[in-house]
């Protein structure tokens, strides 16, 4: 189910949208305004940004420059009031991919959302190179993670089980699953495997690890992460 996220300020706008994204098959969570929606973008990746230019705090062209220097590759799809072409520029150069004035026609919303998602495959880690989780930051394409200033050691192994946590992030995953996927169906570990593992991704990544904020158990089913 492909994520977006829908920043709008107004309320209607935002239920009558959300409504018929999830009628056609879309998981949307919402921000109404800047901020917030600049944190929920760099704190969990999704697979498209609908973003409203006039936003309280910062505007849409704000979080979108401020993403794009963050790392975050995810298509957007600007939504305003605002259609002179000098507006629609703006935000195409600071790293928009579409450009959508209202009033739209729905249809028309679904098709361009439709287009932005051909390009990024959905589930791809979000369609970012970088994901960030608390104070985590992961560098997908360079296997490299820091929390806060400071670089975090990880074996190939622990770095692999971390990826597949953040691609399927909200997903419960079972210990035989993680030992098929991230260890492959010809190493032969045990579930204990993954256990260990486990700790030592919490170890070095949450600030309490025996009260994990990220990577839960789920019990008698195995593992969530929630980052």
């Amino acid at each position: 189910m492909p994520r977006l996220l829908l920043v709008e300020d107004e309320p209607g706008l935002v239920l009558t949208l959300t409504d018929r994204l999830e009628a056609e098959g879309y998981e949307v969570t919402s921000a109404t305004d800047g901020q917030t929606a600049l944190d929920r973008i760099t704190a969990g990746a999704f697979d498209a940004i609908l973003l409203d230019v006039m936003l309280p705090g910062r505007d849409g062209f704000d979080v979108c420059r401020t993403a794009r220097q963050r790392g975050v590759t995810t298509p957007v799809l600007m939504l305003t009031a605002r259609g002179q072409v000098i507006d629609r520029v703006a935000g195409l150069k600071l790293g928009a991919d579409d450009y959508l004035t209202k009033p739209f026609e729905m249809a028309e919303l679904l098709a361009r959302v439709e287009a932005l998602l051909r390009r990024v495959p959905p589930g791809a880690a979000g369609g970012i190179d970088q994901y960030r989780f608390g104070d985590v930051q992961v560098d997908i394409r360079r296997a490299e993670v820091r929390k806060g200033p400071l670089p975090i050691e990880m074996s190939a192994l622990e770095f692999k089980l971390l990826k597949y946590f953040i691609e399927h992030r909200g997903a419960t995953l079972s210990r035989d699953e993680l030992l098929n996927e991230v260890w492959g169906y010809d190493a032969m570990p045990s579930t204990r495997t993954v256990d260990v593992h486990v700790s030592w991704l919490r170890q070095k990544l949450e600030d309490t690890p025996k009260h994990p904020q990220f990577i839960l158990t789920v019990h008698g089913l195995g593992y969530k992460f929630a980052g």
